[in-house]
């Protein structure tokens, strides 16, 4: 974008030099006494030079916590390989001496307004394959995100966890400038969904969020069933039930009390995770904002899978955990009108489990949904 700014002046000055070389000797004479071998040249260097005061007075692209803007360690479309996934990013947390990834735009200014993304993965999970799972990293410039996604050392985040997880939005937020977060957001896959879910309900966190993204994590206002069968693969060997994710029962019985805090709520989920009645119809979180009745669903349809999915569980599958990636529909359920700016909303993705990663549509219709609320916590916060 900048590249071409150091050149302004050299070819604005060839320019006008040519243009002063092919000037009529006629018209010259109608110029003021003097003005024909002194004001010209003069007034040219002038303008040359003001020109490249305007170059150099551009403000400059900066560079948060290290972090190259360019994304790093990103995989393929398809087959990423297990060193790629489990890399847990390049930046460190000073504090706690622990690394996540951060993403964003490359030519973000000073001053700018972003939306501040932090994204927790799934137990058994890492940073880079949370990346990939919820990919909007890909939609970073276009949206103007900046994107933290951190790892848990034991793959399950815990209490243990929150002093890191609070250093990072500390950091992120002393780089940027409060003044410039629009809003702060949560997303969560699975165990980092419930994760959300508690930590929203600390001083540090409930002061600062605008919004959850809850990715299988959890539904505020009513949770649909869960299917018969879900979770990992049974063992062909032994037969052995499908465990539940470690923690799983706690974190629900949490779910049945939903936090103090005021934030919008977004809930997205497979259709094969949930049992045969599927979404609720309504929300109680919804109707804590007076929000209209459910409008009929929007389709979204991806031809393009996403980027990761469960290769450890494959051999047998368990549609309800998530087979191999594909093209997908979903479905858009918005609660509209909703008081004090608040966005409440479900996406259910048809025929896909608990595990395949999003597609790229989805991805960014969610995005979309988080932009349109109301934000500005941070900004107020002392």
């Amino acid at each position: 974008m900048y590249r071409n700014y150091v050149s302004w002046p050299v070819r604005l000055w060839g320019r006008m030099a040519s243009c002063a070389r092919v000037v009529n000797p006629r018209r010259l004479r109608r110029l003021p006494i003097g003005a024909q071998v002194t004001n010209l040249p003069y007034t040219l260097i002038a303008a040359g030079l003001a020109f490249a005061g305007f170059a150099g007075a551009q403000p400059q692209a900066i560079q948060l916590g290290g972090a190259p803007c360019a994304p790093v360690l990103r995989c393929p479309d398809k087959d990423c390989t297990a060193d790629r996934v489990i890399n847990q990013g390049p930046i460190v947390e000073m504090k706690t001496r622990r690394t996540y990834f951060l993403d964003y735009p490359c030519d973000l200014k000073p001053d700018e307004k972003v939306t501040f993304v932090l994204s927790l993965h799934g137990a058994g999970s890492y940073g880079n394959w949370q990346r990939h799972y919820f990919p909007i990293v890909d939609y970073k410039d276009k949206y103007r995100l900046v994107i933290a996604t951190p790892n848990s050392p034991t793959h399950v985040w815990s209490a243990a966890d929150d002093e890191y997880l609070q250093d990072i939005v500390n950091s992120v937020v002393e780089q940027i400038g409060k003044q410039n977060i629009k809003a702060f957001w949560l997303v969560g896959h699975s165990q980092g969904g419930m994760t959300s879910n508690r930590i929203l309900r600390t001083d540090f966190f409930k002061d600062r969020v605008d919004g959850w993204l809850s990715l299988s994590g959890g539904r505020l206002g009513g949770y649909p069933g869960l299917a018969a069968n879900f979770g990992p693969p049974r063992i062909a060997s032994s037969g052995t039930a499908p465990a539940r994710p470690p923690g799983f029962a706690a974190a629900m019985a949490a779910l049945r009390e939903p936090p103090a805090a005021d934030f919008s709520f977004i809930f997205e989920t497979g259709r094969r995770e949930m049992d045969e009645k599927g979404l609720p119809e309504s929300s109680t979180w919804a109707a804590k904002y007076n929000c209209g009745p459910r409008r009929s669903p929007e389709e979204i349809v991806d031809s393009k899978p996403g980027y990761v999915y469960d290769g450890t569980r494959q051999n047998p599958p368990n549609p309800s955990w998530g087979l191999l990636p594909g093209a997908g529909t979903a479905q858009l359920y918005v609660y509209p009108d909703c008081s004090d700016g608040r966005v409440v909303a479900d996406i259910v993705r048809i025929d896909k489990g608990h595990t395949e990663g999003l597609e790229p549509k989805v991805t960014e219709e969610l995005v979309k949904l988080m932009l349109s609320a109301k934000g500005g916590k941070i900004q107020q916060a002392r």
